[in-house]
């Protein structure tokens, strides 16, 4: 039997998260990517300065996951969710089955 399985690194080679589902994997991997410019971006600008760098980087994954309703709040749109709903969109966000430990993203410097 031939089992085909995904693994997505962050930029610093740590593991993020394995599967099976390419999708998933590729789904995961922009949402580390995007996360990772948001995190540099709000670096460079000293956007809450005094945030603890792993509140930092979970703060840029969140608005990374949730870029669609975050595009929306911007764009002046509501975003209809259910009471005590978080806003994480369901399926193709989310990773199928994460490693026990997730290493935080780090700044990358080009």
């Amino acid at each position: 039997m031939i089992e085909i399985e995904y693994i997505v690194k962050d930029s610093n080679g740590n593991e993020r998260l394995r599967t099976a589902d390419k999708k998933v994997a590729d789904a995961y991997d922009r949402v580390l990517e995007n996360a990772e410019r948001l995190a540099q971006m709000l670096r460079a600008d000293q956007v809450l300065p005094n945030l603890p760098e792993p509140d930092l980087e979970n703060l840029a994954i969140y608005l990374a996951r949730n870029a669609r309703e975050v595009e929306q709040i911007l764009k002046g749109k509501p975003v209809a969710r259910a009471p005590g709903a978080g806003l994480e969109s369901e399926p193709e966000s989310a990773p199928e089955s994460q490693p026990e430990k997730v290493a935080p993203l780090k700044s990358v410097r080009r």
